[in-house]
C-alpha cells in the first residue's frame, strides 16, 4: 500500500469514527441540538457533556502530537495563522450560530446524517456549499 492509499484509508477510518461518534452522541438529532441551544425553553444539557468529553480527549492529544516534528502523513503541521478577531470572523460566527440554532445541524453532523437518507439533509448540504461559494465571492 503506497502513502496516498494509507492517507486515504486513515482518513476514511477516522471519518467513519467521527460520524459514528456524532450519531451516537446525539449531535445528528436536530431536536436534541435545538433543545441544547435553548436554555430558556426545553433545555437539554446532555450535549454539553459530549463537548466536554471531546475536549477531554482532544486537548491532551494535541499536547503530545504537536511536540512531534511533523505529522505522520505530511511534511509539516498546518496550523491557523490568523490570530485577529475581525469583522469577517464575527459575522461568520454569528451566521453559523444562527443557522445552527434555526436548523439544528452543522456541517459535521450534516455529513454524518447523510446515512439516514433524508432529503432534507441533501438540501442542507447543497445550501451549505452554495452559501460557502457566495460568501467567498462577497468577502474576498
Amino acid at each position: 500500500m503506497n502513502s496516498a492509499q494509507k492517507v486515504s484509508l486513515t482518513s476514511l477510518i477516522v471519518g467513519l469514527m467521527f460520524g459514528a461518534g456524532l450519531a451516537i452522541s446525539g449531535m445528528t438529532d436536530v431536536t436534541k441540538v435545538q433543545n441544547f441551544l435553548d436554555p430558556l425553553g426545553n433545555w437539554d444539557i446532555t450535549l454539553a457533556f459530549v463537548m466536554i468529553g471531546a475536549l477531554a480527549v482532544a486537548l491532551p492529544c494535541f499536547h503530545f502530537v504537536l511536540k512531534k516534528s511533523k505529522p505522520k502523513y505530511d511534511d509539516k503541521f498546518h496550523m491557523p495563522s490568523a490570530t485577529k478577531v475581525d469583522k469577517k470572523l464575527l459575522i461568520g460566527a454569528m451566521l453559523f450560530g444562527a443557522g445552527w440554532a434555526m436548523v439544528g445541524i452543522c456541517p459535521g453532523p450534516a455529513f454524518a446524517s447523510l446515512s439516514y437518507g433524508y432529503w432534507q439533509t441533501l438540501v442542507f448540504i447543497a445550501a451549505m456549499f452554495v452559501g460557502a461559494h457566495v460568501s467567498r465571492k462577497l468577502l474576498d
